[in-house]
């Protein structure tokens, strides 16, 4: 059983000195839980490609897929706390794996470095699908319940969690597909091995421009502007509102030091236009958090999400 750690200095401790000189002085590794090519990883490998120019050195993205995001979260949660070894997390992966399972982490095992994408979710067709509304998809599903299938990232994802509410609302059964990550579920709908991918609005949305994919809906509190033309499942009459935040984190015990070095360089390449027009073209929303409102969103999910499983296990 490894070592829990303290999740991050106290807010003073960020005040302290930058951490010195030359840090990094050596490469950085960052891990991604899910497989290459999906969302998670393109976004990644954009924001590392900005982070090597403001730190110094290269950053290495190394994926580690598998069991929901589990096998990376918790290699990410083993690592030395020098912030040479640093990686995505995902909501809500990051804080439903530990309620719906036993896993080898815990929030309190890292150190949140900043958010940077808050991407809802949608349900995505081939543009020759019978299902040309949610409404499509409900009459299937009544006339053959559990035949109707849809792909999601895993068990607990958000994409299974916005099926399952949306289940609930519309009193029908789905057949259940996961698989290891958004870019193998996109692959299983272009193939027709499943009918529907449920996965978030920047996974499927140059696809849908490009005439391959047509969105049913998406989950967003409003009309997302990436594709101002597709309702929101609240406009549908449903209420389901889901999507994944994407941000960076370390093991916790980073010294603070190192943290608002890494915090700091993620802010500014957020903020940088030439990364902000590269999000623009991969329709990733942006929406940065700092370390400490980063833990509070992240605390407050995991509450909202360990009720919901109180009263409807989302286990298969």
């Amino acid at each position: 059983m490894f070592q829990r750690r303290h999740l991050f200095a106290a807010p003073a401790l960020l005040l302290a000195a930058p951490a010195r000189a030359d840090w990094p002085d050596k490469p950085l590794q960052m891990l991604v839980a899910f497989a290459a090519g999906g969302g998670t990883d393109l976004a990644a490998r954009t924001i590392a490609r900005f982070l090597e120019r403001d730190l110094g050195q290269p950053v290495v993205v190394v994926n580690r897929p598998g069991a929901g995001g589990e096998i990376g979260f918790a290699e990410l949660a083993r690592a030395r706390p020098d912030g040479l070894t640093i990686g995505f997390i995902n909501t809500p992966h990051i804080v439903t794996l530990p309620i719906e399972r036993r896993t080898r982490f815990r929030l309190e095992d890292f150190t949140p470095i900043g958010n940077i994408v808050d991407d809802p979710g949608a349900f995505y067709v081939l543009t020759d699908s019978p299902f040309r509304s949610l409404a499509d998809v409900i009459a299937a599903a009544r006339a053959q319940p559990e035949t109707v299938s849809y792909g999601t990232t895993g068990i607990g994802s958000d994409d299974h969690l916005a099926v399952l509410a949306f289940e609930r609302q519309a009193n029908i059964r789905l057949l259940h597909v996961p698989y290891g990550g958004s870019a193998q579920v996109k692959q299983a709908l272009i193939g027709r091995t499943i009918a529907i991918a449920s996965m978030n609005v920047a996974e499927g949305v140059q696809e849908s421009h490009q005439g391959l994919l047509r969105m049913l809906g998406q989950m967003g509190e409003r009309r997302t502007e990436v594709a101002p033309e597709v309702p929101t499942f609240r406009e549908a009459g449903f209420d389901v509102v889901e999507g994944s935040m994407r941000g960076m984190a370390a093991p916790a015990g980073l010294p603070p030091a190192v943290l608002q070095r890494l915090s700091e360089a993620v802010q500014r390449v957020v903020e940088n236009p030439e990364f902000q027009a590269s999000a623009i073209q991969q329709a990733l929303p942006l929406r940065f958090l700092g370390p400490e409102p980063y833990l509070a969103e992240l605390t407050a999910l995991r509450e909202k999400y360990q009720k919901l499983w109180s009263r409807h296990p989302w286990r298969e």
